[in-house]
């Protein structure tokens, strides 16, 4: 194939492609609009029914449920799975936002309002724009990913403060440690950036913490 044809195919395919990610926004803002205060809940895709930290996360959305919050997970199993579940059977709004990967992540059977992402900076936005807090269970980079860049979209003053908690003292403290020895003490962030974020184990705890810390316009 001549090479010009070549690059004027890949150029009309780019310019599709922002179609599609048109298309995805829109649907987002479309159906996540109608949902109550939304808590996201994250963690590992990995962790097992048996879990205390499976059931401390079914335990915490019905709770937010109760409390008047939809619950929004990226509808995968695991954490995700244990918190559609918490809100599903606590009679709540439970929301999956999942995302389409190389080794496909079925949505799990506990979800009500359901979404399907290709990319994954247009979820993330949904995550950000629809959420009055972030619950972050144990997990592994991509619950990482979804936690630095909540507390980096705070601390840039791109978005209203909102509740970043971690759960699990004991699995997140070498992070909060290395975080004041490193990044605080080494000086490459502010004394107050160290408070974007609490650790907070219990569900109750979360639950207040939750209430008593929204964004105010």
């Amino acid at each position: 194939m001549d090479e010009r044809y070549l690059v004027d195919e890949l150029t009309v395919n780019e310019s599709w492609r922002i179609f599609r990610i048109m298309a995805e926004f829109i649907d987002g803002f479309e159906i996540l609009s109608k949902i109550p205060p939304a808590v996201s809940i994250f963690g590992s895709a990995r962790t097992h029914p048996d879990d205390s930290d499976y059931k401390k996360a079914e335990k915490t959305a019905a709770k937010l449920t109760k409390a008047g919050y939809a619950v929004v997970t990226g509808g995968g199993g695991g954490i995700m799975e244990a918190a559609n579940k918490g809100a599903s059977e606590a009679g709540g709004v439970s929301v999956g936002l999942n995302i389409n990967l190389p080794a496909e992540q079925k949505p799990n059977k506990y979800i009500g309002t359901y979404l399907d992402f290709r990319y994954f900076f247009v979820r993330k936005v949904m995550f950000v724009k629809y959420s009055v807090a972030f619950v972050i269970f144990p997990g592994g980079f991509g619950t990482l990913d979804e936690f630095f860049e909540s507390i980096g979209l705070i601390q840039t003053h791109k978005i209203k403060p909102f509740p970043v908690i971690l759960v699990g003292r004991e699995y997140w403290k070498g992070l909060k440690d290395w975080m004041d020895k490193a990044l605080l003490a080494g000086g490459k962030i502010s004394p107050e950036d160290i408070n974007l974020f609490r650790i907070i184990d219990e569900p109750d705890e979360i639950v207040n913490f939750t209430k008593n810390n929204q964004p105010h316009d």
